[in-house]
């Protein structure tokens, strides 16, 4: 039973990423960013005397920036780790090695990707004791920092994704993390963008204003940015479907948006592995 799901790409991926000095000095420099961001963050509050009353909305502050400066991270983080998963074996010249092997399209495609979310996930996790200093002051309940990982790692996946698409239709890994980063950034500013532009026509009250409010729920609904704020305070969420007139919450839309990436992506990455070895012959 277990050979059925045994994934030899994912496990040579796995060994050869975390015994790596690159990954885990990368892995130093995530936490030390985090470190010195909650550490100059309290002595600010404290005024540098490293006593003083720590409210429980400074703790919802550091919370919430915490989570911003976090998803950047990973979001520049994560081209870089899946941009270069099947381009860079082509660069390397083993591509046409690794297709000869018994190993089916979605493996190969399938192994690329978890090694690479696996050690997103890592990074996570050990970023989980500096996030649970906010719960000795309170000010942030257990159920927003599940629902804040989960968002992380629908984002993962899906920029994962993106990237590993990219990765097998382009020839250069540097192409890929380009068209990669590019994507990133209409998910993350031009939906922004678009969504502030329907809601000034929304509020100017005219004929395009009236058919604005759906589609400023649209854009909102699939920016990383706008769901993690209505994850970190619900009355945006609640301001947001006074405004569009959608009852819906915003995350509902963002994971279906976004599933619908992570298949279309690894569909389209299976489906021209193999095409463009033929191609190439």
């Amino acid at each position: 039973m277990m050979e059925r799901f045994y994934n030899p790409v994912f496990v040579k991926e796995l060994k050869l990423r975390f015994r790596s000095f690159k990954s885990f000095s990368g892995l130093m420099f995530y936490l030390a960013v985090l470190c010195i961001f909650i550490a100059g963050f309290l002595l600010l509050t404290t005024e540098f005397t490293g006593r003083g009353f720590f409210r429980p909305e400074t703790s919802f502050m550091m919370f919430a920036v915490l989570t911003i400066l976090q998803m950047a991270l990973v979001l520049f983080i994560t081209p870089s780790l899946t941009a270069g998963a099947i381009s860079s074996e082509r660069e390397k010249q083993t591509l046409n090695i690794l297709l000869t092997t018994t190993q089916s399209s979605t493996q190969i495609v399938i192994g690329k990707l978890l090694s690479s979310v696996a050690f997103l996930v890592l990074m996570l996790v050990a970023g989980l004791p500096l996030y649970s200093l906010v719960f000795l002051f309170g000010g942030v309940s257990p159920s927003q920092l599940i629902s804040i990982f989960l968002f992380y790692l629908v984002t993962v996946v899906a920029i994962g994704s993106i990237g590993v698409m990219f990765s097998t239709i382009t020839k250069r890994t540097i192409v890929a993390m380009i068209a990669t980063y590019g994507s990133i950034i209409f998910l993350g500013g031009i939906t922004a963008f678009f969504f502030f532009l329907t809601m000034a026509f929304h509020q100017m009250g005219n004929a395009i204003g009236t058919g604005a409010s759906f589609m400023t729920y649209f854009w909102a609904s699939i920016n990383p940015g706008a769901l993690m704020l209505t994850l970190i305070s619900p009355e945006m969420g609640d301001a947001l479907a006074e405004l569009s007139g959608v009852e819906q919450p915003v995350w509902i839309t963002y994971l279906i948006a976004y599933v619908f990436i992570i298949v279309l992506c690894l569909t389209i990455a299976i489906k021209k592995l193999r095409a463009n070895m033929k191609s190439n012959r």
